[in-house]
């Protein structure tokens, strides 16, 4: 057999490196029962590699290449031009080409072929690069075929092609291509057929598109199609589009536009049962390959065939349970965390565990995420909006998401439903009465209380976990997540105390006074936040390193590993070095998106402050630490004094004063402790860390993992059984490497369903000036300014009067707050940690405003409205 050349028949998906993805498609589908493809075969990427591999003007352009930036595109198209040219003009070797006139003698000299590109990077599970490379339609002749197979060689170096693939980090010289050479099959209609509705992404929906003649015409965008949706053997919706232009083959070769007549132009091109009957297939191929597909059919003489069918690869993955068969609806624990990025399988597990051991229920993983399954709390009537009104303070959009949603009331009677453990009434019960109890009693010693008693038992677990190891370890670590789950409940009579304080103060103040979020100012500078004081502690850091220049000059370029080595050589060294570490030993385990145990720590990489300190040094003077607490809590006492004066004077005033006293006397008192939680949840985070990370050395040692952050990708059984056995499987890990980077690539929904469906909400748009970005206001003031767009905290460089604009914020991102006039967030509600944080720190800032970071450029002026939520871009 020449192994230049394989037929369809031969081909399966072990081929891929042979023919690409698009043959080994074809290949597969070949094999489908009742599936018609039309005939064909691959020359193969050897064909292809023993042109281009010794080829010395290919290698040298290609070198040049490698050596560009996507934004260099003048130089791009130079160079690409220049390969295809070279791939164009080389002559094919004469056993290739005995090769291919054997195949086309077997299926017919004289047929029409399709000759299409088929690049190993294209149609795979993960990453589809459909349309990158060139088709080439009704090519009649074998030297016309054989002219046309160079010219989807050279099509591997179109523009768009490298662009693609500089874009993707996919090495030009690892991407090799074959040429599908198949019989034409001259349809009287055609199109595509997704099996995930691609604008829902429903998995139970197929959505049809159809026009007459060639599917070109559907794909170039030269018609538009009907379009037909199928759920379960039904016709949901049919969209008949007028098609005024199809493309059919020219008899001599090639195709060509032309006219539909007018009496055709607005008829269904598939009959009813042709619809069903294409749904059908289309579901036997989604069985056969394991995902949902992207077909591409054509319909001749009354019969089917499928020219391709790759997977669906912007399909967000989802946890299809159905127990019964009832559906599941999801929200995303990320959004209300305020951390949207992927997870790591180890910090993904650990969470799920502590989750499962605090709630008693069980999180879902999707796309390198954290799910929380609420179908129990939406099939309820009585317990429904309850549960969606106290999303309010978390994440508007996932409210009005599930707002939408209920309003579907037939699809609120398939969702799964689970009465509520009377462990868990229990629990809410307790929290009930703490409340009520902490409201009354009001007193800043509980608040004491509580710290003290959570740090003493975290200093007991920091000294206790260093003397267990391998499987004992991770029954302690199980043990003590149960001590975290006892210390935290019984906290949350103050936490739910000061919300409620909070929310009195707004709701009585704008019904009293017509004044909205007067709490956002009362709340500045309050005792005991943790977070808070983490950002004016760094502020004590920029002081020391502020008095030596050596240092200053050293912070321009630290060396990661030698960091506190090269420091202490320096004046002042020894000085900025205890200043920091004393930081680090009362905040060291913050770090970016640090619910993931995963993520780098600012223990283990000090550097990462750099930046924060050097932006307070230069936006600040000496001692800013007591002046911008002073300064804020002086604003919040004249605000109570102010309210309190106003209120006096409406009927009943002593009354709504004295109500409204208690209830400011209450937030300031337990506002602060609102964010030690996280903080004793981090620490512990760190704690284990650290053994798992001794654990993960120990393994290095016995050479049974190749690198420490390898325990990263695994769960936290796996790790346990692989401590307990000194053995693992490799390929897991070399998976879970490969998923992690494409779900990096992902944007989590908020809300979505066990069918696959994204749910989205909307805001109301009414109020807000024409042009304007609309989120959700968090913290009271309008502000103008440079907007200073960031993705990660080391990368900021924020000068005075900056407003920050960024995905998301957790507690890490505090030393920023400091320096920056306001805050603008993707994602986030009013008790969120970037908000609670803004308003003691008096910072204007609109939060949940979709796509900020694309839509608002670093550098741009912008005014920010935190009363009203809203971004316009000046």
């Amino acid at each position: 057999m020449n192994s230049y050349v394989m037929s369809f028949q031969d081909i399966d998906k072990s081929n891929l490196p042979m023919v690409g993805g698009k043959g080994a498609n074809l290949g597969e589908l070949s094999k489908i029962k009742d599936i018609r493809v039309p005939e064909g075969f691959c020359i193969t990427t050897k064909a292809y590699r023993r042109i281009v591999d010794n080829n010395p003007d290919f290698n040298a352009i290609i070198d040049q290449l490698s050596f560009l930036q996507v934004s260099d595109r003048k130089k791009i198209s130079e160079l690409s031009k220049k390969i295809r040219e070279v791939i164009e003009g080389i002559s094919i070797p004469v056993d290739i080409i005995e090769g291919i006139s054997q195949y086309v003698s077997k299926l017919g000299k004289k047929n029409a072929y399709a000759v299409r590109s088929s690049a190993t990077t294209e149609d795979l599970p993960l990453a589809s690069f459909a349309g990158q490379q060139d088709t080439y339609l009704n090519i009649r002749g074998e030297d016309y075929i054989l002219k046309y197979v160079k010219k989807c060689w050279a099509s591997l170096y179109t523009d768009r092609a490298v662009i693609y693939r500089m874009q993707n980090n996919f090495d030009h010289r690892k991407v090799y291509l074959c040429v599908v050479i198949q019989k034409m099959v001259f349809p009287q209609a055609s199109g595509i057929m997704f099996t995930a509705d691609p604008v829902t992404s429903n998995r139970k929906v197929t959505s049809i598109d159809a026009s007459f003649g060639l599917g070109e015409a559907l794909v170039s965008g030269m018609v538009n199609p009907d379009i037909y949706k199928v759920r379960e053997g039904k016709i949901l919706d049919k969209k008949i589009s007028i098609k005024k232009l199809a493309i059919s083959a020219l008899q001599n070769g090639g195709t060509k536009k032309q006219e539909i007549e007018t009496a055709k132009q607005n008829m269904q091109t598939l009959l009813d049962e042709q619809i069903l009957q294409l749904d059908s297939m289309g579901r036997k191929i989604e069985a056969y390959f394991g995902r949902p597909q992207d077909i591409e059919w054509c319909l001749y003489e009354g019969k089917f065939y499928i020219v391709q069918s790759r997977p669906i690869t912007t399909l967000y993955p989802v946890q299809q349970e159905t127990k019964n068969g009832k559906n599941h609806v999801y929200i995303s624990f990320g959004h209300r965390q305020m951390m949207t990025e992927a997870m790591k399988p180890l910090g993904i597990s650990l969470f799920q565990t502590l989750f499962k051991q605090m709630v008693g229920t069980p999180m879902s993983e999707m796309g390198g995420r954290l799910y929380i399954d609420v179908s129990r709390e939406l099939s309820s009537s009585l317990g429904r909006m309850s549960f969606i009104k106290g999303l309010d303070t978390v994440d508007v959009l996932m409210k009005n998401a599930l707002i939408n949603l209920t309003k579907r009331k037939d699809f609120i009677k398939t969702l799964y439903k689970k009465k509520t453990a009377m462990a868990a009434k229990s629990m809410w019960l307790k929290w009930l009465i703490l409340t009520i109890k902490d409201y009354r009693a009001n007193d800043p010693a509980i608040v004491e209380s509580l710290m003290n008693n959570n740090k003493a038992l975290m200093l007991e677990l920091e000294q206790d976990i260093t003397k267990v190891s391998g499987d004992k370890l991770f029954d302690f670590i199980l043990k003590s997540m149960k001590k975290i789950k006892d210390t935290i409940f019984n906290s949350y009579g103050v936490v739910f105390a000061e919300a409620y304080a909070s929310y009195c103060i707004n709701k009585n103040i704008e019904k009293w006074l017509s004044e909205k979020n007067a709490a956002d100012i009362l709340v500045q500078s309050v005792s005991n936040n943790v977070t808070s004081e983490m950002g004016l502690e760094l502020l004590d850091v920029a002081d020391v390193v502020r008095q030596y220049p050596a240092v200053i000059e050293y912070f321009q370029q630290p060396n990661e590993e030698t960091f506190f080595e090269d420091l202490s050589k320096l004046e002042g060294g020894s000085a900025v070095i205890n200043s920091i570490k004393a930081f680090l030993k009362k905040y060291g385990m913050r770090c970016s998106a640090e619910i993931d145990i995963t993520r780098t720590r600012w223990n283990e990489r000090p550097t990462i402050l750099i930046p924060a300190i050097l932006n307070n040094i230069k936006a600040f003077g000496p001692n800013a630490h007591s002046m911008k607490f002073e300064q804020g809590l002086l604003e919040a006492k004249q605000k109570e004094q102010e309210i309190i004066r106003r209120l006096e004077k409406l009927p009943g005033g002593k009354r709504k004063a004295k109500k409204t006293k208690k209830a400011v006397s209450v937030l300031r008192n337990y506002a602060g402790y609102r964010e030690f939680n996280k903080y004793i949840l981090m620490w512990y985070d760190w704690i284990v860390k650290q053994a798992f990370m001794k654990e993960s050395d120990t393994l290095v040692h016995k050479s049974i993992i190749q690198n420490r952050e390898d325990i990263y990708y695994l769960t936290f059984d796996e790790l346990r059984d692989v401590i307990k056995t000194d053995r693992i499987d490799y390929d897991i890990i070399t998976k879970r490497k490969e998923d992690y980077e494409t779900f990096e690539k992902l944007t989590p929904p908020r809300v979505i369903t066990s069918e696959g469906e994204i749910i989205t909400g909307e805001y109301n748009t009414d109020k807000i000036p024409e042009g304007a970005l609309a989120g959700v206001p968090v913290s009271s003031g309008v502000v103008e300014g440079r907007a200073r767009v960031v993705l990660k905290m080391e990368d900021a460089n924020i000068e005075e009067g900056d407003i920050l604009v960024t995905t998301f914020t957790d507690p890490s991102w505090t030393p920023l707050f400091v320096s920056i006039k306001g805050l603008v967030t993707e994602v986030g509600g009013m008790m969120t940690h970037g908000a609670v944080v803004a308003r003691e720190y008096g910072l204007p800032a609109v939060v949940s405003v979709e796509d900020a970071t694309k839509l608002i450029k670093d550098g741009q002026r912008i005014r920010l409205n935190g009363k009203e939520g809203y971004v316009e871009i000046l």
